[in-house]
């Protein structure tokens, strides 16, 4: 009999064992890492960041709402409840599988620039680039729109009724999480000086507090008053008519008309095969296609046989990422104004060149944007399924946390900073131009597999997602771990590559590894030339929904770096 076995008769049942033992002994799950299991149910399954935003997701589905339906309903709880990521003043992407229509679609819903703003000013009031904060990179907001867009064209139950569970928690407040809580509190002292901000967005001039209950009446005005007049109450009425009064009195360029003129974009998603299956990203403006190049580089090496955090995987990894980031640096904008080789960055003859330059042994402090074949012509993630075999994959940000921190009048919500995001390098394909979406770091993604639909997930983070799509899918697919482990397995992001504001990569970077990858590993990454950094943050945010193609069965999962879960029924 085993010592365990052994020990529990000794104790009725208690496991009793040195606290020592833990410290050898493997996990049941048979990982070396901290994990937990997967969810499972059959007639519906949402996962996102913030619990209160799940449970709004699956009252919806419990309602008859359908996947798209959940999908709004838990992003407008997140713009109360997480507002270090997310908002009405932020931009959306989405990817979702139709079992009406069998295929997937997607949807940029993002913003563009101001039209009364020009490369000139800027370059002569903000010559070192676009300012973070403030009035200056405030684009026109895609979120609301997205919204719509999605309901008019999958939705079931009422807009009224996908957004009462947000109106109900804003008006009666809600408890504030952990993490939440954290990110708020350092946001403050940056965002205070901003009109309107401290007045809607602090307790007693301070951030709130884990536990602490906020309310928010004024969000909760302005989704009664989109829940009643629709879209347009926010682009071309009252709302819009607020947003512009407000930035005329405070610097600010974004103006009714930019607002009137909006428009999302329905998109054709792009992909590539990866080990059976198909990966699925958004084409730019939007860096998914990162996570398509770094795949097709790694799949001529046996990642299986390196071995999940061995210096060889970490170092292939790293390598073809770099790769993968000079290209988004030198072709990834808007495709309204830039000519941008989305079938040539993302085919497998052209990572077949591109690899051929990883030296095994050896980081590359640069590489060189490649030449594909051209053609002519801080966020958060959450994804619902529902019992038809609807699934959603979405992403919504204000870029920097809780955006410029320019907070109109009495609406509730922060506006974002994406424009900073724009080049001021002539000639680049990501220069500032009125009426321009800037490059984009949300991701949504999604997996198929002979045509079917297997996965919705994404990994919040800016840059680190394409990293983190790509890393998910090589732990399930070559290191053979479920659904939640896939997640909370040790990650590593390399930071420092050349950027589409025109910055450029400097000695190769610096790579963070999560705690969980070895000193060792570390020491020999070290010899091949890597800059290691120490980071106990910024690794981004795990969720994703897995269905089983035969039963039907949905796996839910997310992971422990933030506050949310996964849950079903």
């Amino acid at each position: 009999m085993s010592r365990i076995l052994i020990a529990l008769a000794l104790t009725g049942g208690a496991l009793m064992l040195p606290a020592d033992h833990f410290r050898t002994m493997d996990r049941i799950t048979g990982r070396s890492f901290a994990t937990r299991s997967e969810v499972l149910a059959t007639n519906g399954m949402a996962a996102t960041s913030q619990p209160l935003a799940t449970q709004a997701a699956l009252e919806i589905l419990r309602a008859g709402g359908n996947a798209v339906d959940a999908a709004i309903a838990a992003n407008a709880v997140l713009a109360l409840t997480e507002p270090t990521g997310c908002g009405l003043g932020g931009d959306l992407f989405a990817l979702l599988w139709s079992a009406e229509e069998k295929k997937l679609v997607g949807l940029n819903a993002s913003g563009r620039s101001p039209a009364s703003l020009s490369l000139a000013y800027l370059k002569k009031h903000h010559s070192k680039g676009i300012p973070a904060l403030g009035p200056i990179p405030v684009t026109v907001p895609g979120c609301v729109d997205g919204w719509f867009q999605l309901h008019d064209r999958f939705g079931k139950l009422s807009m009224a009724e996908i957004l009462a569970p947000a109106i109900r928690y804003a008006r009666e407040g809600f408890p504030v999480t952990e993490l939440i809580a954290y990110y708020w509190s350092r946001s403050v002292p940056m965002l205070r000086r901003f009109p309107g901000f401290e007045e809607q967005f602090t307790v007693d001039g301070r951030g709130p507090r884990k536990g602490e209950i906020f309310r928010n009446p004024n969000l909760a005005a302005t989704l009664e008053l989109l829940a009643e007049k629709g879209r347009d109450a926010f682009y071309k009425g009252e709302i819009a008519g607020k947003i512009d009064a407000y930035m005329k009195e405070n610097g600010g360029f974004l103006r009714l008309e930019d607002l009137a003129a909006h428009q999302s974009e329905w998109v054709e998603p792009v992909s590539t095969s990866y080990r059976g299956y198909d990966l699925w990203e958004l084409p730019p403006n939007g860096q998914g296609i990162a996570a398509l190049q770094i795949l097709n580089i790694l799949e001529g090496f046996d990642l299986q046989k390196m071995g999940f955090g061995s210096a060889d995987y970490v170092h292939h990894f790293t390598e073809a990422k770099k790769l993968a980031f000079e290209d988004r640096a030198r072709f990834y904008a808007d495709p309204a104004f830039a000519n941008v080789p989305v079938q040539g960055l993302i085919s497998k003859e052209y990572a077949a060149k591109r690899r051929k330059l990883i030296q095994p042994k050896k980081a590359a402090r640069r590489y060189d944007a490649g030449k594909p074949a051209l053609e002519h012509g801080d966020t958060v993630y959450l994804c619902t399924a529902d019992r038809d075999g609807n699934m959603v994959s979405l992403i919504q940000s204000n870029y920097r946390g809780m955006g410029s921190g320019m907070s109109p009048g009495d609406l509730g919500f922060i506006l974002q900073d994406r424009g900073e995001l724009f080049s001021l390098e002539e000639g680049h394909p990501n220069v500032f131009e009125p009426g321009k979406r800037p490059f984009h770091t949300i991701i949504p993604a999604f997996l198929t597999q002979n045509g079917k639909p297997i996965m919705a997930f994404g990994v919040m983070g800016g840059a680190t997602q394409p990293q983190a799509h790509a890393q998910i899918l090589i732990n399930l697919l070559d290191f053979g771990m479920n659904l939640q482990e896939a997640g909370d397995a040790p990650r590593m992001v390399h930071n420092g590559s050349s950027q589409p504001t025109g910055e450029k990569m400097r000695n190769g970077g610096f790579l963070s590894l999560e705690s969980g990858i070895g000193d060792e590993v570390r020491r020999e990454l070290e010899k091949r030339g890597h800059r290691l950094r120490r980071s106990v943050g910024g690794f981004g945010g795990y969720q994703a929904i897995w269905r089983d193609p035969e039963s039907g069965v949905y796996y839910g999962a997310s992971e422990s770096r933030k506050d949310g879960h996964a849950a079903g029924f």
